[in-house]
């Protein structure tokens, strides 16, 4: 989970609707970065589901940019208020036994991202066999300049939690993580 110092999270769907945020943030960012529309932002594919960040101090490292690590964490902050969104509650699923682990991850990193930066981590969900696997892609812009920070795809199984072995998904996955997007 990202400490509240350095994340501001907003949910959205399709895009920075109904702006939620984390404890210690009492206000979403004003700043008109975080008021841009979908238009101004060059994503990779349509409706993407977003959250905020704001780049804090734990997360710069010894080059005085965002350490690759945090980016990890942005995109398991996204998947996880993705899941949210759509009705699975990760804590509920893995009482029942269940859930989508890491299997593959590939990430580029295009630029980096500077302390107090303010970023939008989106992702889509462009597989998913219903069965025992799901894609999601990543990409995270700085609304400031348009940016695109990187982009990740990463690979997901589900797995039952007692056994840590793969199982097929239960039907609550397979419908609420529904259709993938076209990305041919």
């Amino acid at each position: 989970m990202l400490s509240a110092s350095s994340i501001a999270i907003g949910l959205t769907s399709p895009f920075l609707a109904n702006m939620v945020s984390s404890s210690s943030f009492d206000n979403p960012p004003s700043s008109p970065d975080a008021e841009a529309s979908d238009a101004d932002l060059s994503w990779d594919y349509l409706n993407p589901f977003v959250i905020q960040a704001t780049v804090g101090p734990a997360d710069i490292d010894s080059y005085q940019h965002a350490n690759n690590s945090v980016y990890v964490r942005w995109f398991d902050e996204c998947a996880r208020q993705h899941s949210l969104a759509v009705g699975i509650d990760t804590e509920e699923a893995s009482e029942l036994g269940y859930g989508m682990a890491v299997r593959e991850s590939r990430i580029t990193y295009h630029a980096s991202a500077y302390l107090n930066d303010t970023i939008l981590i989106a992702n889509w969900i462009v597989k998913n066999d219903r069965k025992l696997r799901a894609t999601r892609h990543f990409q995270i812009i700085r609304p400031s300049d348009g940016a695109t920070l990187a982009r990740a795809d990463i690979n997901y199984i589900c797995i039952n939690i007692a056994s840590g072995k793969p199982s097929k998904m239960p039907p609550a996955f397979r419908e609420k993580y529904g259709a993938s997007i076209d990305t041919d």
